[in-house]
């Protein structure tokens, strides 16, 4: 395709975010929003070329010594991403507007606080949509910058010190994903012709011990990103001491860069070292997915919580995608779509319980059902979305994951649906000691005798699109699977490995 729509949908937020700094602080916040959601149109348009079958790939030479090209591509996997991130950021803005303060003399006012999800969101979509190693590893890195500033500029107590502790995990996972990328083009180098291409490098010959070094540096710099256990320690602080708004940005759309290049670079780079180190990845997976469910548990925070149980729900991820069947696969991948909405879901309602009663703990609360039923009506159903409640989306997703890596290791499978059980429990925790039991004194000042403090018009226009995009792919999740089965059968091509057959014990 001669005109570079790809380039295009990564460039409007960006460009969106210079307009935004440039208005006045009154506009601000609308223009803000208005050039989300035109990312979001413009990102449906997108699909729905891309679904018809209509070639969108862009490719021009950049750097030639280096044989770096500016290359963008979107397969459904690719499309998945991008379509989690526009559908994501405009509510986010909805539920933030007044993160900060119109008159904040330091700048930290909601202006800023768009341009800087704007630019977020533009560095993430051409993560997803870059297919020259060179090219995405300059926006993995890329993305750390607004996310540092979102967090230390937006936060509560210790903000600083969190994105100071985020940053410096990211840098560490950069660093380590450069070596890997200088790595892979030594070896391009050394085989005559110096690449970045994506499509170059997959399938290029490799000693196999080089191809396994390689691995685990990508796959390190990824987990960090994710996070895994035991790389996962930055993101209970940053969610706890970040708004939830921007919790919700780092979970739903930041973190899935950690699970994407798993996919899109470690198993199409490396097909060998991924099967040689499965056994272990599978094994973190789990070690993520309990100890973050019974971190979750334990958990008297509420921000800390939503974000181990995001810990765990990667374990179930990195499962799908290391059990290597086209069920699993495809699930996790719809599963990284499907937790952008519950856990942004509950980070949301989980911001406007703070803000009503200004404390993040969960002892502080107790009965508010009584007094604001429509937010307590929505934090259940993100909560039940999250523990995969049939239905909705994450349950499809879920079973997929379970059932994949069932079929292809028995333990593997029977030791995930743990996890299930687990999300039950610290879900349905949360719920009961926030939500339900006799009102508090400080929870009745907060919100009013007469329900006077519920969800306002805003706030319910904030997540009621949210819970919608939960419940109609819950019950039609057909056009996503679709999206999604023919790149990860390539994928799974790619890597050299095909479904297990299944044969009954007896049959002729």
């Amino acid at each position: 395709m001669s005109f570079p729509l790809l380039t295009l949908l990564g460039a409007v937020p960006l460009v969106g975010a210079l307009v935004v700094m440039f208005t006045p602080r009154a506009t601000g916040r609308v223009t803000g929003l208005f050039i989300s959601l035109l990312t979001t149109a413009l990102a449906l348009v997108v699909v729905g070329l891309a679904a018809g079958g209509r070639d969108l790939s862009e490719q021009f030479t950049w750097i030639p010594a280096f044989g770096a090209h500016w290359a963008m591509n979107a397969d459904g996997i690719s499309l998945t991403m991008v379509l989690l991130t526009v559908l994501l950021t405009p509510f986010v803005l909805i539920a933030s507007w007044n993160v900060g303060h119109a008159d904040a003399e330091d700048g930290w006012g909601p202006r800023a606080f768009s341009a800087l999800v704007l630019v977020m969101e533009s560095f993430a979509l051409f993560c997803f949509m870059a297919t020259d190693v060179l090219v995405f590893y300059i926006f993995f890195e890329a993305t750390l910058i607004p996310m540092y500033f979102l967090i230390g500029g937006f936060g509560e107590a210790g903000r600083r010190r969190a994105a100071i502790k985020f940053l410096l995990f990211g840098l560490g996972g950069g660093l380590i994903l450069l070596a890997g990328v200088v790595g892979v083009y030594a070896i391009s180098a050394g085989n005559g012709q110096p690449t970045m291409l994506l499509a170059d490098l997959a399938g290029m010959p490799m000693g196999t011990g080089t191809e396994r070094v390689l691995f685990v540096l990508f796959f390190i710099a990824f987990a960090l990103k994710a996070p895994m256990v035991p790389f996962h320690t930055w993101l209970p602080d940053a969610a706890e001491s970040g708004t939830p708004g921007t919790s919700a940005l780092l979970v739903g759309v930041l973190d899935k860069i950690g699970t994407f290049g798993m996919i899109r670079f470690c198993l199409e780079l490396f097909p060998g070292a991924s099967q040689w180190a499965a056994p272990v990845v599978l094994i973190l997976a789990l070690i993520s997915m309990i100890y973050g469910a019974l971190a979750a548990i334990g958990e008297t925070d509420i921000l800390r919580l939503i974000a181990f149980t995001s810990v765990s729900h990667f374990g179930f991820i990195v499962i799908g995608i290391f059990s290597f069947t086209t069920i699993s696969m495809t699930g996790a991948t719809f599963y990284m779509f499907n937790h952008a909405f519950s856990t942004g879901v509950l980070f949301l309602a989980a911001h406007f319980l703070i803000q009503r009663r200004g404390s993040q703990k969960i002892a502080d609360y107790g009965g508010v059902q009584k007094l604001a039923p429509v937010l307590a009506g929505v934090f259940l159903l993100g909560g039940l979305s999250s523990l995969a409640l049939p239905g909705m989306s994450s349950f499809v997703s879920e079973f997929m994951v379970i059932a994949g890596s069932f079929s292809q290791n028995i333990w593997i499978g029977g030791i995930s649906t743990l996890g299930m059980v687990l999300a039950a429990t610290y879900i349905l925790l949360m719920y009961q000691r926030t939500m339900t039991g006799p009102v508090t004194e400080d929870v009745e000042e907060a919100f009013g005798e007469e329900r006077s403090n519920d969800l306002t018009g805003r706030e319910r226009w904030a997540v009621a699109p949210l819970l919608l995009i939960i419940f109609v792919f819950g019950f039609f999740p057909k056009p996503m699977l679709d999206l999604i089965e023919p790149a990860v059968t390539t994928t799974m091509s790619q890597v050299g490995v095909s479904d297990p057959s299944l044969t009954m014990e007896g049959s002729n």
